[in-house]
């Protein structure tokens, strides 16, 4: 699974298997030094790329049940990039 897009609400993945419509999945995120563990629901999914032998589907994931500790750390992971990509 890699991750695309990152924001306070969400997630967009690149997999190379398809996820349900409104289902919900655990992840395992790493931000720095930071590993924790959110849940997400399925918001889209669709095909990207498909392969000879093997297809890219494109996720987002919205955060659900965020504890406020959470929400902070990834909030201040997205302002940190953000601001580095700004110069």
């Amino acid at each position: 699974m890699a991750i695309t897009e990152i924001a306070r609400g969400g997630v967009q993945v690149e997999t190379p298997f398809a996820f349900q419509i409104d289902s919900v999945h655990e992840l395992r995120l790493a931000f720095g030094n930071q590993p924790v563990v959110v849940k997400g629901r399925v918001t889209h999914c669709s095909v990207v790329d498909v392969a000879q032998e093997s297809m890219l589907y494109r996720t987002g994931l919205e955060f659900v049940d965020l504890p406020d500790r959470l929400a902070d750390v990834i909030a201040s992971f997205v302002d940190r990039v953000k601001g580095e990509q700004r110069g």
